[in-house]
């Protein structure tokens, strides 16, 4: 995409990647916004009430609204096409539907269809460059749209988050799994990482009809795929290097004990109430630990080749990854422990800790720049 030149210029110049996907990146922002601010609605901390619908919407806001959005991104970028800035596409215009207050119906197909053109994409990227990382992908994506139908179908959103647990859980360990070929693992390893990741799919697709069985089975297999990224992922070699390397091993370590603390949660307690604080720290554990440890360890690369922007390493980031990991440990202490208050300023806590990362990385990007 090109722009005419500037006055008394020879060639055309190229808008920056930045500037091209200003509109999906202003989605996905509005989706994290609005997500954190319905999460402290959630907690019942003092804030106003934008819309008395909005704290429903936490889950589909940054789930799908905003991670949806920066992955459907990332693998538009990979491909290299337009059509498959359709999935990011549809996410941002569905988080901007949902906040505006417009039907909801339309809002979830919206949010729905990204799933599917997200299913098109990774075919499209499996063609490409056939392998098992692209493939476990791609079920992620077909997790989020079976997902996304059950929840147009009128599902409860508790009852859809082992759905969007699959598809963050499988593009995260898809990815894992893509970087671990630098330690080689062998045939048995890889085949320890299918059998774990079938368990886990075969209590997903249980618990609608049978929860007790189906999340427990879920449980399990995350408890199996934490215990192989334990093994088996690279960072255990990189945590040995100085600098980025280091800081990105111990956020994926991190998000990988999360993993375990999730599969344990979900194994004991076998259900998801849709409230109250055992459902707390089963979902936060994974989709806070988990997820949001790995999105600030691959932010320094995935910023770049996404946005064009540089985002240098800078001593700064383990200051919001050491308190979205306090804030954690706090919150899912005070689940266990019954306290609903202690467990409210551990999840005051974690949302600091997000917009502290998104402070840092701007200021970081910025002086990059100026460099």
């Amino acid at each position: 995409m090109s722009v005419a030149p500037a006055h008394g210029a020879t060639g055309a110049r190229t808008v920056p990647p930045l500037v091209r996907r200003l509109p999906l990146l202003a989605g996905a922002a509005v989706a994290l916004v609005f997500g954190l601010w319905s999460g402290l609605q959630r907690l019942g901390v003092g804030v106003p009430e934008l819309r008395w619908t909005l704290a429903a919407l936490h889950g589909p806001l940054l789930v799908l609204g905003f991670l949806g959005t920066q992955i459907g991104l990332e693998r538009a970028v990979a491909l290299g096409r337009s059509w498959p800035y359709l999935a990011p596409a549809a996410t941002a215009a569905g988080s901007l539907w949902l906040v505006l207050g417009l039907p909801v119906e339309a809002g979830r197909a919206l949010l729905t269809a990204g799933g599917v053109a997200l299913v098109a994409a990774s075919v499209a990227v499996n063609r490409r460059q056939p392998g098992l990382p692209p493939a476990i992908m791609g079920l992620g994506a077909v997790a989020w749209s079976v997902g996304g139908v059950a929840w147009l179908a009128g599902a409860r959103i508790a009852a859809g988050v082992p759905w969007l647990a699959a598809f963050l859980v499988l593009t995260i360990v898809g990815e894992r799994l893509e970087l671990s070929r630098v330690r080689r693992p062998s045939q048995r390893a890889v085949g320890a990482l299918l059998a774990a990741i079938a368990v886990f799919l075969a209590g997903v697709a249980l618990a609608g009809a049978a929860p007790g069985i189906g999340v427990r089975l879920a449980g399990a297999g995350l408890l199996a795929q934490a215990a192989w990224l334990a093994r088996c992922d690279v960072a255990l070699r990189t945590i040995r290097r100085p600098g980025a390397p280091r800081y990105m091993a111990a956020a994926m370590l991190a998000g990988t004990a999360w993993l375990a603390v999730a599969g344990a949660a979900w194994l004991v307690e076998g259900e998801f109430a849709g409230a109250g604080l055992a459902y707390d720290a089963m979902v936060h554990a994974l989709f806070l630990g988990f997820v949001f440890s790995m999105v600030f360890a691959h932010a320094p690369v995935i910023v770049p080749a996404v946005l064009g922007v540089a985002l240098p390493f800078t001593r700064a980031m383990y200051a919001p990854l050491a308190l979205l990991q306090a804030g954690l440990a706090v919150r899912v202490a005070g689940d266990l422990a019954g306290a609903a208050e202690v467990a409210r300023w551990g999840g005051v806590l974690d949302e600091v800790a997000i917009v502290l990362f998104v402070a840092v990385a701007v200021v970081a990007a910025r002086r990059a720049r100026r460099r």
